[in-house]
């Protein structure tokens, strides 16, 4: 064997070799992860999106999920300030703000969250009655969230929402609380009909007396047109048959008598002229 091919024989095992460890220790970090990156159990770095190497059995990477994660809080009997029992669920909504502290500060972000979370919700309900914890759900998301968002900083978490999926009391106590609301609601129907009432009262009340009103003001009316009539027409006589008035009178009652329909026979030999006039009781003037 010459030595070019000894050198052979070493270099491809040793091409091989090479080529075997840059593989191994090649690392793809996704835009939702970060790598911590460990040598013999320190921390070194931080990978960054993309392409990392690192040297095998020597570095060790931590992949850590940063985007937004869901903890399911299982449900859980509470005592509220009133003694009563009431199951709750709830959901809480993190992402990893700090993958160090993540990794370092706490074994498991996601149970201790939950387990935090459970706590809060007992005491933050516990300090409420059951009408206040189901009228004020925002409100106790708002303060398990504020306590949450304090107690986990360790961990590295930043805490988005809380949000109570279930709230609700035992069988018993739903039915007595449905019947209240049921009572409440009536008597608000009993009120609004009550009122509903009285306006539509009201309303033909004032109708009957605009009513009457205009009754009385076409009864004035009325007497003062008839008023106006006699004060002309006595105007009329005055002007027109100035000492003659009985002989005006009779022309009226004449006037009423063919209005009435009164039926006269006058013979055919008669002048028409001087039966008016006899009904009336006017003597004829007589031509010249």
């Amino acid at each position: 064997m010459t030595i070019i091919e000894g050198i052979e024989l070493l270099i491809y095992p040793a091409l091989a070799l090479t080529i075997f460890v840059f593989g191994a220790g090649i690392r793809i970090i996704r835009p939702t992860e970060q790598g911590l990156i460990e040598r013999f159990g320190k921390y070194k770095r931080t990978g960054q999106q993309g392409f990392n190497w690192i040297i095998p059995l020597i570095d060790q990477m931590y992949k850590v999920n940063i985007t937004e994660q869901m903890v399911d809080i299982e449900p859980q009997m509470i005592i509220t300030k009133d003694k009563l029992n009431v199951e709750i669920d709830a959901v809480v909504y993190y992402k990893i703000k700090d993958t160090m502290k993540s990794l370092y500060n706490v074994d498991d972000h996601q149970n201790q969250l939950t387990s935090l979370a459970r706590t809060t919700l007992r005491a933050v309900i516990g300090k409420m009655s059951l009408t206040e914890a189901n009228e004020n759900r925002d409100e106790i998301n708002q303060k398990v969230e504020l306590v949450l968002d304090k107690e986990t900083d360790s961990y590295g978490v930043e805490l988005l929402r809380v949000e109570i999926q279930k709230l609700e009391p035992p069988q018993d106590v739903q039915v007595a609380m449905n019947n209240v609301v049921k009572a409440e609601q009536a008597k608000i129907a009993a009120s609004d009909f009550a009122n509903a009432k009285e306006i539509e009262s009201d309303g033909i009340k004032r109708a009957e007396i605009k009513e009457a009103e205009g009754r009385a003001q076409a009864v004035e009316l009325k007497a003062k047109a008839k008023g106006e009539a006699i004060r002309l027409v006595n105007e009329s006589i005055q002007k027109h048959f100035k000492g003659s008035a009985v002989d005006y009178k009779k022309l009226e009652m004449a006037e009423k008598a063919l209005q009435s329909g009164s039926k006269y026979v006058i013979d055919s030999k008669s002048n028409i002229t001087t039966v008016l006039s006899e009904v009336a009781g006017i003597t004829p003037i007589k031509g010249k």
